[in-house]
C-alpha cells in the first residue's frame, strides 16, 4: 500500500483542503489504520458515536479495529456552529493464519491461578492504555523499535498447538537477546513489569490524546513508571519472557482500547506534514 494523504475540507461540494473549514488528515483508510488530523482550534471531532480529543492546537488522532466496518462517518463542528460531515470508506484487508507448535501446554490451558493471574495483570494494562494526556509527540516522524527480521505480523490468526489463539495486534521483530528496543515516538512510560504472564517483560508508553506503543517479551525492563523519554531512548532488551517460543520483540500500537498495526505506522508515519 502506497503512502496516502487525505486532505478532506468535509465542507459538502467543496474539495479544496482548507484546515480552518474542516480537517486535514494523514494516514492509512484501512482496519489497523491510524489517522492523525489537523483541524480549527476549538473545533469538535466525532468518529461514528464517539466524541474524540481534540488537543489545544487542533490535532486529533483516531483509529480503525481489525474488523472494523467498512463505512465509518467523521463530523467536524467548527467553533462558528457549522457542521460537517465526511464518509470514509475504509479500504479492504486480509490477514495471515499463522501456525506455532511447541508452546509449553500451561501457557496454553492455564490452570486456574494463572488466568486469575493473567485477568488481573490485563487489567493493569487496560487501565496504563486508558490514560490520555495533552501531549502530542506523535508528530514525530516514527523510527522503528528494534533492528530484526519480521517474524509475525498485525491481524493474524494464531493457532497454537492447534488451538486457535487470538488475533495476533503487534508486529513481531525477530533479533538475538540482549538486542536494544528503543521507543519510537517521544512519551511517556505509563506502565513497566518485568514479569506478566503472556507478555513477560512488559513497557507501555503513551504520546498524547490516547495513542501508546506497548513493547513486550522484554529479557530486560530498562525504565520505570513516570518516566519522560525521547524518542530513540532504550527502553529494554530483546528477550523471550512471558509466553514465547523464542527470541523477539512484540511491539503494539494502541489508540485507547483500539489495537492498531504497527506496519501501517511505520509506513504512513515516516514523515508527518500538515498546511497551514
Amino acid at each position: 500500500m502506497r503512502k496516502t494523504m487525505l486532505a478532506l475540507s468535509l465542507l459538502l461540494g467543496c474539495t479544496s483542503a482548507v484546515a480552518s473549514e474542516g480537517i486535514e488528515l494523514i494516514g492509512a483508510p484501512t482496519s489497523g489504520g491510524l489517522m492523525i488530523g489537523k483541524t480549527e482550534v476549538g473545533a469538535t471531532v466525532r468518529l461514528n458515536d464517539k466524541t474524540l480529543t481534540v488537543s489545544e492546537a487542533g490535532y486529533v488522532v483516531f483509529g480503525f479495529a481489525r474488523d472494523a466496518a467498512t463505512s465509518q462517518q467523521l463530523t467536524v463542528t467548527l467553533p462558528d456552529g457549522r457542521v460537517h460531515q465526511q464518509q470514509l470508506t475504509l479500504a479492504d484487508r486480509s490477514y495471515k493464519i499463522d501456525r506455532i507448535e511447541g508452546v509449553p501446554q500451561r501457557t496454553v490451558t492455564p490452570d486456574p491461578k494463572q488466568m486469575e493471574r493473567a485477568a488481573r495483570e490485563a487489567k493493569a494494562v487496560r487501565a496504563a492504555r486508558a490514560q490520555h494526556s495533552q501531549r502530542t509527540d506523535f508528530l514525530t516522524p516514527v523510527i522503528a523499535p528494534a533492528k530484526g527480521r519480521i517474524s509475525g505480523v498485525y491481524g493474524s490468526q494464531r493457532i497454537y498447538n492447534g488451538k486457535p489463539g487470538n488475533p495476533h495486534y503487534g508486529q513481531d521483530i525477530a533479533a538475538p537477546t540482549g538486542t536494544p528496543v528503543a521507543v519510537v515516538w517521544p512519551g511517556e512510560v505509563v506502565f513497566a513489569d518485568s514479569d506478566l504472564f503472556y507478555s513477560g517483560g512488559t513497557v507501555i508508553v503513551e504520546h498524547g490524546l490516547g495513542l501508546t506503543t506497548t513493547y513486550i517479551h522484554l529479557n530486560s525492563v530498562d525504565v520505570k513508571v513516570g518516566e519522560r523519554l525521547e524518542q530513540g531512548h532504550r527502553i529494554g532488551t530483546v528477550g523471550a519472557t512471558g509466553r514465547a517460543t523464542g527470541p523477539h520483540l512484540d511491539w503494539r500500537v494502541n489508540w485507547g482500547d483500539v489495537r492498531l498495526d504497527p506496519a501501517l505506522v511505520l509506513e504512513h508515519f515516516d514523515s508527518i506534514s500538515f498546511s497551514d
